[in-house]
């Protein structure tokens, strides 16, 4: 029945979506946001678009502090009790996205249901759900509003509210995973689960290599089929997977399956339906209306943005969804590339805000890690993590990337690093390669290689530590190159 269902929003995508936006407006047109912009009198996507503006968060944000203090039919006609606390690697300061009972089944619970359908779709014989999965969830504290109103990361809002059976096959037990310190965390973790017959795991892939390594390491095994001779799959997202995917293949041991989703506090947007395909399929019945804006019409006075129908493979989009928890032609940050058409089917290939064009190079965070990636097989090196930015022109040198990256296996020569990693930005990125002819604009990047552990440290220090908070990979400025050098220059790592 799933499968079938499935089935009928990837034939009809643009279909579903027109009728996806109708229900939103219908719902909240008695809303304060629905009657300011006229949602009653609004019957098609042209209407929509002219009548309401793209948000960003401090656009919205008057009416979520009205609704964090108990008011309601502000953004959505049903009451919001939960807002996932969201904080990006772009700010500091916290966001708080308003979470509907309608979002939580008909988007978070329903995509969850639906990756595992298509799951099974293509492994008939899986034993998954014999075994217990592993989820490796973010900071899941739980706060208090008031009476009615909770706040937690995306984990914690989706455990607190899954039904309880979700416990039966779910490691590990509630207490742990809502831990909010995460080196107390890890410990937990690994001593909870070793035990356990898990069958699939799920979390951002940094603090995943974190657990498995710390796993190995308390049960002397070689590899984690070992420790989990049943496990069968690996499910991830929040960054790219293509640097780590070596790391993963040699501490699992063995062929195991892997499935990338595209799951954030806003929503559930997509996930890998077909084994092995480049690109997750678009989840275009989950109560998100979707357009796209392309990249460069970001910071212009009236930014345009087009439907699923006018989309092209390969072309940087910014997301701006409409949802049923109440956000409304909002801008979400992140850059997405359609790798396919028919179906749908999209890669994320970084932020608005993560990437660098101090020089017109326009290096984006897909160009990065594919890079990474090479350079690293190209000189015997296994990268943990990394960060760049932009090195400024000076009187005498031109500019350049300066690149600080936190090392598994050093290479025997860094000198080579660079060079392979500046050949491969070069075969991805035409504009870099043309800043970088003659050394005109850009010279070769360099290259600093710094202790492990440090972006822990430094993430700490943000008060970043942990679950869904990420090393920012790219930054149009120094920023994040600068704190990361003043705190080598003072000891701290």
């Amino acid at each position: 029945m799933r499968l079938w269902q499935i089935e009928q929003w990837v034939l009809e995508p643009v279909a579903v979506q027109r009728e996806v936006l109708q229900d939103l407006v219908t719902s909240a047109q008695y809303t304060e946001i629905g009657r300011r912009y006229g949602f009653s009198k609004l019957f098609s996507i042209k209407a929509f678009k002219q009548a309401v503006p793209i948000h960003e968060y401090d656009d919205l944000k008057p009416y979520i502090n009205r609704i964090k203090q108990g008011e309601e039919n502000l953004l959505w006609n049903t009451p919001i009790n939960w807002f996932a606390k969201s904080s990006g690697t772009t700010s500091d300061k916290s966001k708080f996205i308003p979470v509907s009972e309608e979002s939580l089944q008909d988007c978070h619970y329903r995509g969850a249901k639906d990756v595992l359908t298509l799951y099974y779709q293509f492994h008939p014989e899986s034993d998954l759900l014999t075994g217990k999965g592993l989820v490796i969830g973010g900071s899941h504290t739980i706060n208090q509003l008031n009476e009615e109103v909770q706040y937690g990361d995306l984990s914690a809002v989706l455990l607190q509210n899954s039904p309880l059976w979700s416990n039966w096959i779910r490691t590990p037990e509630l207490h742990i995973a809502l831990l909010d310190d995460w080196e107390d965390k890890i410990e937990k973790l690994a001593n909870n689960t070793i035990h356990e017959n898990v069958t699939s795991i799920s979390g951002v892939t940094t603090w995943t290599l974190v657990l498995i390594r710390r796993i190995l390491q308390m049960t002397g095994k070689n590899c984690l089929l070992d420790v989990w001779p049943s496990l069968e799959l690996y499910i991830h997202g929040g960054v790219s997977f293509t640097p780590y995917r070596e790391q993963f293949a040699k501490l699992i041991g063995g062929n195991i399956n892997y499935l990338e989703m595209y799951n954030a506090s806003e929503g559930f947007f997509a996930a890998q339906d077909y084994p092995g395909e480049d690109g997750m399929l678009l989840f275009t019945n989950h109560g998100i209306f979707m357009e796209f804006m392309p990249a460069e019409e970001y910071g212009k006075p009236d930014p345009q943005t087009i439907g699923l129908s006018e989309v092209v493979k390969g072309r940087n989009y910014a997301l701006v969804i409409s949802t049923n928890g109440g956000l409304w032609r909002y801008l979400l940050g992140d850059t997405i590339q359609f790798t396919s058409l028919k179906p749908y089917r999209i890669k994320v290939s970084g932020r608005l805000k993560h990437f660098i064009n101090a020089f017109g190079e326009e290096v984006i965070v897909d160009n990065a890690d594919k890079a990474i990636v090479s350079a690293a097989e190209k000189s015997g090196a296994v990268v943990n993590d990394y960060t760049a930015g932009p090195v400024y022109f000076e009187e005498h040198t031109n500019g350049a990337h300066e690149w600080l990256i936190e090392f598994e296996k050093e290479p025997a020569d860094i000198s080579l690093f660079a060079r392979e990693l500046d050949k491969a930005l070069q075969e991805v990125n035409s504009d870099y390669e043309a800043k970088r002819y003659k050394d005109i604009a850009l010279r070769l990047p360099l290259v600093n290689s710094v202790p492990k552990g440090l972006f822990t440290s430094w993430l700490r220090r943000k008060g970043k530590l942990g679950g869904q908070h990420k090393v920012p990979r790219l930054c149009n400025d120094r920023r994040y190159i600068d704190e990361i050098h003043q705190m080598l220059a003072a000891g701290e790592s």
